[in-house]
């Protein structure tokens, strides 16, 4: 699904440059959970949001499902994000004027469906996280594990072959960040492709797959015997 080869992020300024990304080389299969671990600052969410068409490598290859993306312009990247795509955050990233089914409905809100199929897509996603008895209330009325499990209703809503979470459970207590890892790890089981970044060694062991960043590059990517 995704190959990187000798991907390198430069940050410039004035007087500085900074160099996010080293020579970074992986290979993600379809199907494959993947944790990625590191200290702060090593580059990890950088390589996410790479890896998740956010941002774009100063140098190096970049093939999403065996297409080269690294000169492609926004509106085609944006598609890409739009039909294969869903973010999961630290933060949730929860609209607080908007209710719940109605920020799950944003992750469905480029694809010009009919209302009626985009209702029942929102009601399965709340439905799958155990989300949707708290359909009409505002995220500020919801505990954080709630809010995080809306998060994901809206990264799933549309379906998409791959998820992307950066530290899902940085926010929570124990038993909710539990909970989230037992969602991803059944969306997982289910065919979806994760990319998760985590601190958490507990968490990176439910992974199949710990790659291990140090100073913007890869020093270690250990499978996990299944």
């Amino acid at each position: 699904m995704i190959t990187l080869a000798d991907i390198h992020r430069l940050f410039r300024s004035d007087e500085v440059e900074t160099a996010a990304l080293r020579s970074i080389d992986l290979t993600i299969e379809a199907g494959e959970f993947v944790a990625i671990m590191g200290p702060s600052g090593c580059g990890k969410s950088t390589l996410l949001n790479i890896i998740g068409l956010i941002d774009r490598p100063t140098s190096g290859r970049y093939l999403f499902q065996g297409e080269e993306i690294t000169g492609l312009d926004e509106a085609h990247l944006a598609r890409l994000r739009r039909d294969n795509l869903g973010f999961v955050f630290q933060s949730f990233n929860l609209i607080d004027e908007l209710t719940i089914a109605e920020n799950v409905e944003l992750g469905l809100v480029y694809r010009r469906w009919a209302g009626k199929q985009r209702k029942a897509r929102v009601q399965a996603a709340m439905d799958r996280v155990g989300i949707a008895h708290r359909a009409r209330h505002y995220p500020h009325q919801l505990s954080g594990g709630q809010q995080q499990r809306a998060a994901i209703a809206r990264a799933i809503v549309g379906e998409p072959s791959l998820i992307l979470a950066d530290e899902p459970t940085g926010n929570l207590d124990t038993a909710n960040g539990e909970q989230v890892m037992d969602i991803l790890k059944s969306l997982n089981a289910e065919g979806a492709t994760i990319v998760m970044v985590t601190h958490s060694p507990a968490h990176a062991d439910i992974a199949r797959r710990v790659v291990n960043m140090l100073d913007g590059r890869i020093v270690v990517s250990a499978r996990r015997a299944a």
